[in-house]
């Protein structure tokens, strides 16, 4: 199963209806172009960690970790 990118905001534990997301990716853009995704000020501990994680063993996740960066850019 290839997982969505609803799914990855459940898993990261955000509110991941369509608006939710809309609303968390206009208030978090644009992430500074020095900054690493997995570094930026407004994760948890266990979310930081969990797309590090994703993202150090290209699992999964790691797909639409890169969108997600790539969104908030």
């Amino acid at each position: 199963m290839i997982p969505t990118f609803t799914e990855l905001f459940k898993q990261l534990g955000l509110a991941n209806d369509g608006k939710s997301i809309a609303a968390f990716l206009q208030s978090h853009r644009p992430l500074n172009a020095s900054t690493r995704l997995e570094d930026a000020a407004f994760w948890t501990p266990g979310q930081s960690h969990f797309l590090k994680e994703q993202l150090a063993n290209d699992a999964d996740w790691a797909e639409l970790v890169d969108q997600l960066n790539l969104a908030l850019r």
